[in-house]
């Protein structure tokens, strides 16, 4: 509430002696049918027969200025209408620089042409607005006329040119200013930085230092920003050198936007350093830090320093529970986001688009797709990010005709699909074998919405064909692409191979791959399994020579499991938990009920050239069964199971998994690198088609 000595003497009368609210409005010039508040205080001062003076009028244009309310902005202009006040010209600019700051051009050109003595404050306030709502030509027409100039109207003009992306104009009006300040420098820098100009803006500021200019943390937070897109680690650590001796490594805004570049460049130990010299860490930096650990892969660590943040003064806001919402589904940590969410619930958060969204990622990869769409209809207002969430949701949990009758009920909800939804779309597809609704998709992309198919898409296609068994057509696909095809598309196609076991084709799409991306470690070890199931052992030697000469690392399979808040990870073989006899002592009890119910080990799943006993021991220890094992042994009776896999599944535990859900009579939940299996009964929701 806009406070005012004189508000004492108004309020006792304010009653007394006044028209009927609605005949006042309506006969106030300009804001006949205005959405206002009638307890606001300029809503009283409009209601006044008391006339107020110019500093009354200065001190409410200042508060409606400050907040941006037009409308209220709006009864105070109407207000000295109608009680016949003659605005002074400091009260003049005042209104010029309200309409323009809130965005109302007409009426600050309309204030500003009747004004009869304009300042320079006068011309740079209109300026602004029309530089800031993009009218540039208009902007620029007005700069070259004003009387006088001062900095501050280049920086203006400037700061115009970058925002709305005539990166190119700013260079040369930059050039030709008379002087430059830090503004001037930062605004060109962040203009460069914002629109991937990323030498230039290394060189801009080195001539800001020749020039003698000191940089301010702005200037800062904006060279790191380009470091960012560089992803260069190196040129980060020099510009920490930079602010180290500049004194600006503690300061909140700079350290967050360094723990944020460390945090993109991967560099996790660098980016904790700094975090843990800030002297005052506020919610950004907490939750920048936080996001570093999500995006290089620590969850565990972020949720770790989740609770220190709650420890301490700090609140969290949207974007940390985003952010920490995030970590829970990455981990499948269902107790833990279930507490989350109940948490941001009671802080009233829930409310925030960003935050809804995660909570539908959340649970949808937490294996919870019913608690997913329940959190998606909650939400006061979807937003195109909403619904691809929901049909990313479906699409991994097998539910495609679901997507599909999603995906149309957002196109009737006003709402265009992105590149993202029409992944979602396609992997859908994939996974319940829609060939032909594929096909109508892929093609909608471009005829419907203009979008031109990425490799992602064409991955996917090649995806939903190989799985359907049409190798031939995923070949033709591959050839009319329109741009030499990537990893994620010959990855797809070595995937399909596997499926089908197509071992010339897979020899023939590793080649590509191999020659793309010679150092992931998944083409060496697919096509290796590919040989080993087709018992060409020689060339699954070869490939382990090849994988081992040119020093790639294989990754290993881990598949953990949450069970009391605490997540407890597995590898094939492990020996580690401190819980280890007790679950393999439960595997060998189920080995022997699955074999009594008719399971036989497929042998060509152990993957190794040994005697068929080792093999069949190798295939009873996979990292997924012993998760399962402890989750039998380690939850009460008949509780669900749910683990997830950093890999595919093979083929042999996912039909042992249908024989545990039989015999244990649990329903039991895998998600691995494709998408979710969920087994009851001696049955899999994926129908054996994966």
């Amino acid at each position: 509430m806009i406070k005012h000595p004189q508000y004492a003497r108004w309020n006792q009368r304010h009653h007394a002696g006044h028209r009927g609210i609605s005949n006042t409005v309506s006969e106030i010039p300009g804001v006949h049918g205005a959405n206002h508040s009638f307890n606001t205080d300029t809503t009283k001062l409009r209601l006044m027969a008391f006339k107020a003076d110019a500093n009354v009028y200065a001190h409410l244009l200042q508060g409606c200025t400050e907040s941006k309310s037009l409308a209220e902005g709006k009864l105070v202009h109407a207000h000295m209408n109608v009680t016949g006040f003659h605005p002074q010209r400091f009260i003049q600019n005042s209104l010029v620089n309200l309409y323009a700051k809130c965005g109302s051009i007409v009426d600050a050109r309309q204030v500003f042409d009747k004004m009869p003595v304009r300042t320079v404050f006068s011309w740079n306030s209109l300026l602004s607005g029309y530089a800031n709502s993009g009218n540039l030509e208009r902007a620029r027409y007005l700069f070259d006329i004003m009387p006088l100039r001062n900095l501050f109207s280049w920086n203006l003009m400037l700061e115009g040119y970058v925002k709305h992306g005539s990166i190119d104009i700013a260079r040369i009006l930059f050039d030709e200013m008379p002087e430059r300040d830090t503004v001037s420098w930062t605004t060109m820098l962040t203009g460069y930085s914002q629109h991937g100009f990323g030498k230039e803006a290394l060189q801009l500021f080195k001539e800001m230092l020749q020039a003698g200019t000191k940089p301010n943390q702005f200037t800062f937070a904006s060279i790191l920003k380009t470091c960012v897109a560089m992803s260069s680690l190196d040129q980060a650590k020099q510009f920490h050198l930079h602010i180290q001796k500049s004194g600006f490594e503690f300061n909140v805004f700079v350290g967050s936007a360094l723990v944020d570049v460390y945090n993109k460049c991967g560099s996790m130990e660098d980016a904790h350093k700094v975090f843990d010299k800030m002297h005052q860490c506020n919610v950004v930096s907490w939750t920048t830090m936080m996001a570093g650990y999500v995006q290089n892969g620590h969850n565990e660590k972020a949720l770790e320093l989740f609770c220190q943040m709650q420890l301490g003064s700090i609140r969290p806001d949207q974007f940390t529970f985003s952010t920490v919402l995030s970590a829970c589904a990455n981990l499948a940590a269902l107790e833990q986001g279930k507490q989350i969410h109940v948490h941001l619930i009671k802080v009233q958060l829930e409310s925030h688009v960003c935050v809804g969204n995660t909570v539908i990622t959340m649970y949808a990869k937490c294996g919870i797709i019913a608690d997913a769409l329940q959190a998606f209809v909650r939400m006061p207002e979807q937003d195109g990010v909403s619904w691809t969430a929901m049909i990313v949701g479906y699409a991994q949990h097998g539910h495609g005709n679901k997507a599909l009758e999603l995906y149309e009920q957002m196109l009737q909800a006003g709402r265009k699909p992105d590149h993202v939804t029409f992944i979602g779309i396609l992997n859908a597809c994939s996974h319940s074998g829609l060939v032909d609704s594929g096909y109508h998709y892929f093609g909608s992309m471009s005829r419907d919405y203009c979008i031109s198919p990425r490799a992602e898409h064409y991955a996917c296609m090649i995806d939903l064909l190989g799985r359907s068994g049409r190798m031939e057509e995923a070949e033709i696909f591959i050839n009319n692409m329109p741009f030499e095809p990537d990893a994620h598309v010959w990855g797809a196609l070595l995937g399909a191979c596997r499926v089908h076991g197509n071992v010339e084709l897979a020899a023939c799409a590793s080649e590509y791959l191999f020659e793309l991306d010679p150092l992931n470690p998944a083409t060496y070890v697919l096509l290796s399994n590919i040989y080993a199931e087709a018992g060409r052992w020689d060339d699954v030697a070869r490939v382990r020579k090849l994988m081992k000469d040119r020093g790639v690392q294989k990754k290993p399979g881990w598949s953990w499991i949450e069970v009391k808040n605490k997540m407890h990870t597995f590898t094939a073989g492990d020996r580690s938990h401190p819980q280890m006899s007790e679950i393999y002592e439960s595997l060998e009890k189920l080995a022997m009920k699955m074999k009594d119910a008719g399971y036989v080990p497929d042998m060509k799943y152990a993957l190794h050239d040994v005697e068929e006993e080792d093999k069949e021991h190798h295939l009873y220890h996979h990292s997924e069964k012993l998760a399962i094992a402890f989750g039998l042994i380690s939850t009460v009776t008949g509780a669900p199971i749910q683990i997830v896999k950093n890999i595919r599944v093979c083929h042999d535990c996912h039909v042992s998994i249908k024989f545990i859900s039989q015999i244990a009579r649990r329903e039991i939940t895998v998600r691995d690198a494709n998408r979710f299996h969920h087994f009851k009964d001696g049955l899999c929701s994926c129908g054996d088609y994966w």
